[in-house]
């Protein structure tokens, strides 16, 4: 498998997309449970929120606004996407968690917009769509792989005998080739996404 080839992570999405579809369910689910449980889950999800808007404001004293943005948001989410892949291999648990979070935090803020009487189309088509409809997919991607290394460590557990073991090893080469190009591509679409969030999106929302 070439690493930097982008038909190999295409074809990766298309053999892993039982992992891929259960990402994405758990996310959309986080946004639905965030929107319906907004005044139960406000304690959790406010003090989130309040982390970045304190890290928001300190960037727009910078003397650099855009440049200091597009460093904080591309370092942040590069660095949770591969971590979220790699700490996948503890069954899975920190990718389920964290696309139920962000998905909980997401619904959370579109539903007190809306409670706030905010324009929601506004919100959604250009303060989410613009840089979200690169980013959102890439951090589902990522999370789909990180079940995915749970799903080989889980496999592990339970294959005994020679045949087995060769299987899995099999499994173990392949999956790890596929893992390390689609990290590579998601860095990439990362980087793509806080450039428009850093510009366009940021003076779109100003």
């Amino acid at each position: 498998m070439a690493i930097l080839s982008f038909w190999n992570f295409i074809k990766g999405l298309g053999s892993n997309k039982g992992y891929m579809l259960s990402a994405a369910v758990l996310f959309i689910a986080g946004i639905a449970i965030g929107a319906v449980r907004a005044e139960d889950l406000q304690q959790l999800l406010l003090s989130q929120l309040e982390g970045l808007q304190s890290v928001s404001k300190s960037l727009e004293q910078s003397d650099h606004v855009e440049l200091s943005f597009f460093t904080f948001i591309f370092l942040n989410n590069a660095i949770k996407s591969i971590a979220v892949i790699l700490l996948g291999a503890f069954f899975g648990l920190a990718p389920i968690g964290f696309l139920l979070l962000n998905g909980m935090v997401l619904g959370f803020v579109v539903e007190v917009a809306h409670r706030q009487g905010e324009n929601i189309t506004e919100l959604i088509f250009l303060g989410l769509l613009p840089h979200g409809i690169v980013e959102l997919p890439a951090i589902v991607i990522a999370c789909g792989y990180g079940l995915k290394f749970g799903g080989l460590v889980i496999g592990s557990l339970f294959s005994l005998g020679a045949g087995k073991r060769d299987r899995l090893a099999a499994r173990w080469e392949q999956g790890m080739k596929e893992m390390l190009n689609a990290a590579i591509w998601i860095v990439i679409l990362l980087f793509i996404a806080a450039i428009i969030e850093s510009t366009f999106t940021y003076h779109l929302l100003r």
